[in-house]
């Protein structure tokens, strides 16, 4: 897999003084816009890109970038498993989320793999760029009630998050419902208005969150609990 990187003259040095930054998004077209945006700020300097989580890891540890600009979803090793991974290999890269995902089980996830904040990629640019500055000076970028409450479980369990129960979230279950349907992924997706790959995030997290591997079993638990309505099917 071809790692995308930025050019950079062989005959410049870094600008250590500027903040250096990682885009990872699977969307060429959205790495070109963020770039294209904080090159119309002196402090930033883009090192590097990554389309999927493994260039991601592979360009942190080529760069050593301040700041990584992580998106959620993407193939493969997706945001949140290579945000894991960073945490040993490049421990000193501080990662902030870029997605169109913003449910509360979803901000939880990326709390626990150690992002410092999240945007949400329909918030205007200059947010972004604050984002970035904040997460470099060491502080977070939390919606304040998403981190309240997050940081709340945290201290009343006694210095472990609270475990998010098996409990499947509104957009889940329509996914779930969907699939009970006999859907294809992309019949939900336009159903919900969604993209296709999203919708495959939402079934792999089911899954995931459930101990479920076989979409059949995804049925028959959504059938078992009642969660769909027979009269419907």
């Amino acid at each position: 897999m071809r790692l995308a990187t930025v050019p950079r003259s062989t005959n410049r040095r870094p600008n250590t003084s500027k903040i250096k930054v990682l885009l990872a998004d699977d969307h060429p077209l959205i790495r070109a816009g963020v770039r294209s945006w904080l090159h119309q700020h002196d402090q930033f300097e883009v090192v590097g890109e990554a389309s999927c989580g493994h260039e991601a890891i592979s360009a942190a540890r080529e760069f050593s970038p301040d700041v990584i600009v992580m998106d959620l979803s993407m193939p493969g090793v997706d945001g949140l498993q290579a945000t894991h991974s960073l945490r040993e290999f490049c421990p000193q890269s501080r990662v902030l989320f870029f997605t169109i995902d913003a449910e509360k089980e979803i901000v939880h996830e990326m709390i626990q793999s150690g992002a410092r904040g999240y945007v949400r990629k329909d918030t205007p640019p200059v947010e972004l760029v604050s984002a970035i500055e904040r997460i470099h000076r060491g502080e977070t970028f939390f919606k304040p009630e998403v981190a309240q409450t997050f940081f709340h479980d945290f201290v009343v369990n006694g210095g472990k998050p609270k475990e998010t129960p098996k409990k499947l979230s509104p957009r889940e279950n329509e996914v779930l419902s969907g699939i009970v349907e006999g859907l294809a992924n992309k019949e939900i997706a336009d159903r919900l208005k969604l993209q296709t790959r999203t919708v495959e995030k939402h079934r792999q997290r089911m899954m995931k969150k459930l101990g479920i591997h076989k979409a059949t079993e995804l049925v028959k638990y959504a059938l078992t609990r009642g969660l769909v309505n027979l009269n419907l099917l």
